[in-house]
């Protein structure tokens, strides 16, 4: 099975964060083990602040500006919730 792209979006919001979530169903493995592929991130100035993702053989993981967090994968509509969480509490200036 191909991988096949579940949920695209990108937002330019007004103080020019970019703002762009990709999601792709993959097939199950070890490295994958929801059949799901993901990466989310939000840019500021050109850095990346916050990031989602479970490439590079690292599992599932998130980012705060240069430091790395496990990520606990319950399902697509809670990885979205909590990403748009985050850039909630960046703009509020907590990140």
């Amino acid at each position: 099975m191909a991988s096949e792209l579940l949920f695209y979006r990108k937002n330019v919001e007004p103080n020019g964060d970019i703002v762009e979530m990709k999601i792709w169903k993959v097939p199950v493995s070890k490295s994958k083990p929801h059949g799901v592929k993901f990466s989310l991130v939000c840019i500021r100035e050109g850095n990346r602040r916050i990031g989602y993702d479970n490439g590079e053989g690292k599992g599932y993981h998130k980012h705060y500006g240069h430091k790395e967090y496990p990520y606990y994968f319950k399902d697509v509509n809670t990885l979205i919730a909590d990403f748009y969480r985050d850039v909630e509490r960046l703009k509020r200036g907590e990140l």
